[in-house]
């Protein structure tokens, strides 16, 4: 009877998901999961049997409605709609099926959260995504990004002294220096492959700044397919540590006195055949559009932070003269700028023109900091913001008045500050939406009230843990 049933399904499904399950069936995998973000920017999920896994892919799984008041911490806040009572369902996107190399017979999927009708939940971070890309569409725009991930890697070893795990780095070799490459090649080469069984083509790869620390780059997509593709890297640059015995964390700052880990956002405007880049304005530079892009996103930047650097962790690395644009403003290929106008490659200037945000790391919900960057640089568009003169020179070698005659403020320096930006923000919390917006609110509130009450050592493990 049930497998009548399920065969009856999978007959009603469109072609990709049955494709989908031909492959389980010749691979055999035997578990998928369906993943989503949370509101504190943890990857969650729950996985689907094969015998049921056409009916999963129709209805979903039953989820209980709490888990987005849910903060890193596993300690849920109170939040009207989110309590004890009520159901939502995990819906995959067919789109997103892939392998996981590292977890032999399995697989995973990107998921909705979607209401017991099917519509989407208000709450859902993937669908404000979409609706970002929606209203994008709408004015005749696609945007094209891509999230450039560092990552810590070592061992998780036992605190001599009794306090929290502590992360050991792999090496303590210079930057880009050849030894990193050595020291981590085996990881790498597994990582590597990895990714591209999963679809992600690879850009380039370095051993970074810090001790241990990893930058490994993929190539730009359109926007859901970019927050996606953050999503399949977070896992699989962990998931190929741990079938290693090792460890690696995107967390912002796992290791106080060493660099931290961005993951800059790069962003680039197309028309909607992605045939030309409305970023280039033809002779090599940037377009009108481009520079009204940058003073939106530079307007609303104070509280996007509250979105693309959202973790107590991440203060520590958004920090004056450590590459991780602390200031509000813009510059050629400026790093110490919020936003840095990339140079373009000879031979490939229309393609390659882009904008990389800088305040931004991986223990962000990857749906809900592109879609908000979405917001406030479209919101730049239609009111033609300037964004005022380029600053050249690292900011914080700037005297007060010279900052403040170009405009160009400190960032929040704590989640609270950034937080209060955010609920001021009428634009970013309207974008949100009220079930949204509180959530999210309310979850960040308890992450900062948390550690505020812990030491350095328990921040620094939990963040490591999480991300």
């Amino acid at each position: 009877m049930r497998d009548r049933h399920s065969s009856a399904v999978a007959q009603q499904l469109d072609p990709v998901a049955r494709r989908i399950l031909e492959r389980v069936e010749v691979d055999g995998i035997e578990l998928v999961r369906f993943i989503y973000a949370d509101h504190g920017g943890v990857i969650r999920g729950k996985a689907a049997g094969r015998t049921r896994l056409a009916e999963r892919i129709s209805t979903g799984i039953g989820h209980t409605v709490a888990m987005m008041a849910m903060s890193m911490l596993d300690r849920l806040q109170p939040v009207d709609g989110m309590g004890p009572v009520g159901e939502i369902r995990i819906v995959p996107d067919p789109g997103t099926f892939v392998p996981l190399p590292y977890a032999p017979g399995a697989a995973a999927m990107i998921a909705d959260l979607r209401d017991l009708d099917g519509g989407p939940w208000a709450a859902c971070p993937r669908t404000f995504l979409k609706d970002a890309i929606a209203l994008f569409a709408s004015e005749g725009y696609t945007l094209v990004a891509a999230f450039e991930p560092e990552f810590t890697l070592g061992r998780r070893l036992p605190d001599p002294m009794g306090g929290p795990d502590r992360l050991v780095p792999l090496d303590d070799s210079l930057c880009y220096a050849t030894a990193g490459f050595d020291q981590a090649h085996d990881y790498t080469m597994q990582f590597v492959r990895a990714l591209e069984a999963q679809g992600l083509p690879i850009e380039h790869y370095y051993p970074e700044l810090g001790a241990g620390q990893q930058e490994l780059s993929i190539r730009p997509s359109t926007a859901l397919k970019a927050a996606d593709n953050q999503v399949i890297y977070r896992e699989t640059v962990r998931g190929v540590a741990f079938r290693m015995s090792m460890w690696a964390t995107l967390a912002p700052k796992p290791i106080v006195n060493q660099a931290g880990n961005g993951a800059h956002l790069h962003v680039s405007l197309w028309d909607p055949d992605l045939e030309h880049n409305l970023f280039a304005d033809g002779r090599g530079g940037l377009s009108a559009l481009g520079r009204h892009f940058i003073g939106g996103v530079l307007d609303h930047l104070p509280a996007l932070v509250a979105l693309t650097c959202p973790s107590v962790n991440s203060y520590r690395r958004l920090q004056p003269s450590s590459w991780a644009g602390a200031y509000t403003c813009y510059g050629m290929d400026n790093r110490e700028a919020a936003v840095r106008i990339c140079s373009p490659m000879a031979g490939n200037v229309e393609e390659s023109t882009n904008l990389e945000i800088k305040p931004s790391d991986s223990s962000a919900n990857p749906y809900l900091s592109l879609g908000a960057v979405m917001h406030a640089g479209l919101d730049g568009i239609r009111r033609e913001l300037d964004p005022g003169r380029a600053v050249e020179v690292d900011p914080a070698t700037l005297s007060d008045k010279q900052r403040a005659r170009l405009g160009c403020a400190r960032l929040p320096a704590s989640l609270d500050e950034a937080l209060d930006a955010l609920e001021a923000d009428e634009l970013l919390m309207n974008a949100l939406g009220p079930l949204r917006s509180t959530a999210y609110l309310a979850v960040k509130r308890s992450e900062a009230a948390d550690f505020a009450a812990h030491d350095v050592a328990y921040e620094t493990f939990q963040h490591l843990r999480a991300f």
